[in-house]
């Protein structure tokens, strides 16, 4: 028997106002895997995630986490199931402390204070530059550390499932490749990983799967290495 997907998002439509950012979308992404969703600008990536996770109501279709339907659970309960979202624009809260805002990540956990102290030392492990900084305010960091910050924050739920949006963003080359490699080393450890992710080239490289969003639909998916050398890929999204 064949085990059910970590996630399955079935005929999935999202809609503002009278505007239509999802059609019917179908993915799944099964545990240990990374998968990413390329596109251009306003495909409708960051809604998806963002109605994965819970932040936004779909007008239409289903998720399934492990097989469980979460259309009744709130962004907090898909956060206790082991879903967790790095948004675009990190979203740090500026005027606290670095530690703080990990601490916040482990809300869902608060009654483990042994665990959740585990948890933010492996986050320093993992980025050893929030640990220097961990007493600065998060709106003194660089974007580079804020980007760092925001998923070590994710990381303190404790995922199964790790939504990423944008995480080279406006970043240095040599901070993207450093995030890349962390996120390669949490694949490793066995989390799964969903991508959302502005340079199509490197998301193909690191990821298993992917799919490809344009004006709302999955016009293509597949192995990533397959889609990395597609001549309709690479002429819309890689500039080959």
């Amino acid at each position: 028997m064949t085990e059910a997907p970590l996630l399955q998002v079935k005929d999935l439509s999202v809609h503002y106002g009278g505007i239509q950012a999802l059609h019917d979308v179908n993915l799944h992404v099964n545990a240990g895997e990374i998968v990413t969703l390329i596109g251009a600008n306003g495909a409708g990536k960051t809604s998806c995630l963002r109605a994965i996770s819970g932040l936004i109501r779909p007008a239409a279709g289903s998720i399934h986490w492990a097989g469980q339907d979460l259309r009744k659970c709130d962004a907090a309960a898909r956060v206790r199931l082991g879903l967790a979202h790095s948004p675009e624009g990190r979203m740090v809260l500026a005027q606290q402390s670095v530690e703080d805002n990990l601490k916040l990540g482990g809300f869902v956990h608060r009654a483990d204070k042994a665990g959740n102290q585990q948890s933010l030392e492996e986050g320093y492990q993992l980025f050893p530059r929030l640990k220097e900084r961990r007493q600065q305010s998060a709106g003194t960091l660089s974007g580079g550390e804020q980007q760092m910050l925001a998923i070590g924050r994710a990381l303190m739920a404790r995922p199964k499932l790790l939504l990423l949006d944008e995480p080279s963003l406006g970043l240095a080359p040599l901070v993207v490749a450093e995030i890349f490699d962390r996120m390669r080393g949490m694949n490793a450890k066995g989390m799964a990983l969903l991508l959302v992710e502005q340079n199509a080239q490197l998301a193909l490289r690191l990821a298993q799967r992917a799919y490809v969003l344009e004006s709302g639909r999955v016009v293509l998916e597949g192995r990533a290495q397959e889609l990395l050398h597609d001549s309709r890929v690479r002429t819309a999204y890689l500039g080959a």
